[in-house]
């Protein structure tokens, strides 16, 4: 999937315990109700918020990841995570809202009639 927006915030990196890293960037999407949407980037793909500034219009490839967690009571949460694993700079300004859409291409649509030439009309309205 994909979203577009402008960067909002970009985070310092973090560095946990086990050498795991993480660095989280907010994108403000362009659509009707802007979004500020948290976007995770984790291990080397750090690196890819390295030249992005804030204010600047991106496109970013992204995951949705679900997790399920168990608390020591017993009781069962779910907990979703957007993660990033591409950034482009989009330098056209489009007035077009975007929105979270399928990375694979639509398939054209046809405006021919599919009932040319059919002569069998026997409806009754």
């Amino acid at each position: 999937m994909e979203l577009q927006g402008t960067v909002k915030k970009i985070f310092d990196a973090q560095t946990f315990a086990s050498g795991f890293q993480k660095r989280e960037m907010v994108i403000l999407t362009q659509e009707q109700y802007p979004q500020p949407i948290n976007i995770e980037f984790l291990s080397d793909k750090i690196s890819l918020l390295d030249n992005l500034k804030e204010g600047e219009n991106v496109k970013v490839g992204i995951n949705i990841r679900g997790r399920e967690w168990v608390s020591p009571q017993g009781e069962t949460k779910y907990f979703n995570s957007i993660t990033g694993w591409r950034v482009e700079k989009v330098f056209d300004n489009g007035s077009e809202p975007t929105q979270a859409a399928p990375s694979h291409a639509a398939a054209p649509v046809s405006n021919e009639n599919p009932f040319a030439g059919d002569d069998d009309d026997d409806l009754p309205f």
